[in-house]
């Protein structure tokens, strides 16, 4: 097939907000779309707190790709993780499960989100789970109420609180309303469950290095949230920095010096990080990084030297208006999506393009707990349960699919109209399959390496005097030979 006459290659790396936005944009465009995402879904990331405490299903909050764009015909869904771009050939390479292939693009958007971030800490992450996938939210909802049954067996009043004792870190949206949703479980949900311990007696810790509880919300939200927090029960712990974690405590420091929180159960919602296919583009076509490691891009979202490359969404840093980078919420990494496929449309249609980005800015939302809220909408700033009735709206309208919508309503009602939890179940591979996987290492690799070590010789047959081949190298099985080296499977990029 000639330049001329096969059709425009679109590479989207990153199935979240800005690469499924994209994509739905190019519906109509006269391109091929080739989508590389390392899960088969589509995280909705904002509700992940709702399903590590028991309110919703992870299918509720992460619908497969394939389902979501099955009327799309101009596309190709892929699994695999990219490993590099070559930018000079316009290819990508992609590491999948026990298979290593490349793709070929015209037009690259990478979108691949952000990565949790420890502050140079990351062996604190054994001990303290972040927020940022499917996995996290099970194993912190294995964690979570794994806590309370332990807690229950225990003779020792110490062993008790540990057990009871939650410490979430990070006191932004995700920190807040799971540190909300910890409560409401400990006060509302769990008492008169348990014959050996009274649930009302867990402690829930919310400790920020910084001042302030949803400091972008403003004073008066700020003010407003930390005070609702207070009246569930969390003790709030501000201008306070984490400096030690391990399987029993928390270590944390602030003005009148360095504390020991003993604590069973600890959850990281404080920092975030481009992941390294950040760095790996940067090195690749020379463009610079920040300290989260997030590409600086050109006002229309692509890289300097490389018009062909959009970089979207949570990889990206562009300024604002105010001069300060857009933040990674879900609405820059929407309109950023939709921005770079009508770049692409217009430059298809011979149009002039290199229009910079505008972020509009819709506002900022986040719950405290069943029907308390706080929402900041340009002027507009509003609390309690107007708030949390914009909050149930807006979450419901970026729902994707129509059955996660009604189920999701369903699981509020049980939940915040009773008491109840539709998903308390828990497994001990949800709670320990993290640690297990690093020690182990990549099942594929080890399966392959295993089958290479105890592959026999070729040997050849008299009748047919050709080489006899090892099962495991005929059909479908010969193609997942790829690199020696991998990393374990979730740690991708």
């Amino acid at each position: 097939m000639t330049q001329a006459s096969r059709r425009h290659r679109v590479v989207v790396v990153g199935a979240g907000f800005a690469g499924l936005f994209a994509i739905k944009a190019l519906r109509k465009a006269p391109v091929d779309i080739t989508l590389i995402n390392g899960t088969a879904y589509h995280l909705f990331q904002p509700l992940l707190y709702q399903v590590a405490t028991g309110i919703l299903s992870e299918g509720e909050v992460a619908p497969p790709i394939r389902e979501v764009l099955k009327r799309q015909k101009n596309v190709d869904v892929r699994l695999g993780w990219v490993q590099d771009v070559d930018t000079e050939r316009k290819i990508v390479s992609v590491a999948g499960p026990g298979i290593d292939y490349t793709v070929e693009y015209d037009t690259l958007i990478v979108a691949a989100g952000a990565s949790q971030s420890y502050f140079g800490n990351d062996h604190f992450a054994d001990h303290a789970p972040g927020m940022k996938s499917i996995d996290d939210a099970l194993e912190l909802r294995a964690r979570i109420f794994g806590a309370f049954e332990v807690a229950d067996l225990q003779t020792d009043p110490e062993a008790v609180q540990r057990w009871l004792t939650f410490v979430v870190v990070g006191a932004g949206p995700t920190g807040t309303e799971l540190a909300g949703q910890i409560a409401e479980l400990a006060h509302r949900t769990l008492p008169g469950q348990y014959r050996h311990i009274d649930p009302r007696t867990a402690r829930i810790i919310l400790v920020d290095a910084i001042g302030a509880v949803l400091n972008t919300f403003g004073d008066h939200l700020s003010a407003g949230a930390q005070r609702q927090l207070e009246k569930l029960g969390v003790e709030v712990k501000l201008n306070t920095k984490v400096v030690g974690v391990d399987s029993t405590s928390i270590e944390v420091e602030d003005a009148t010096g360095r504390h020991r929180i003993p604590s069973m159960t600890k959850v990281w919602a404080a920092g975030v990080a481009a992941p390294p296919l950040a760095r790996k583009l940067a090195e690749s076509t020379g463009a610079q990084t920040d300290r989260a490691g997030r590409v600086l891009v050109e006002k229309d979202t692509t890289l300097a030297g490389h018009p062909e490359i959009f970089v979207l969404g949570d990889m990206m840093n562009l300024a604002g208006p105010d001069g300060r980078p857009l933040p990674g919420v879900a609405q820059v990494a929407i309109q950023s999506g939709r921005h770079a496929a009508d770049q692409i449309s217009r430059r298809l249609a011979g149009k002039e393009s290199g229009q910079p980005f505008k972020y509009f800015d819709k506002g900022s939302l986040a719950t405290i707990s069943r029907f308390s809220a706080v929402a900041s909408i340009g002027k507009l700033h509003m609390s309690g349960f107007l708030a949390w009735v914009v909050w149930v709206a807006v979450h419901l309208f970026y729902l994707v699919g129509f059955k996660n919508r009604v189920t999701a309503v369903l699981h509020w009602a049980v939940s915040f109209v009773g008491r109840g939890r539709s998903e308390r179940v828990a497994t001990q591979q949800q709670a320990f399959a993290r640690r297990a996987i690093r020690a182990y290492g990549d099942p594929f690799e080890r399966d392959r390496a295993a089958a290479t070590e105890s592959r026999p010789q070729a040997s050849t047959t008299a009748a047919e005097g050709r080489p006899v081949q090892n099962p495991a190298e005929t059909g479908d099985q010969a193609t997942l030979d790829g690199k020696a080296e991998r990393k374990p499977l979730g740690v991708r990029d």
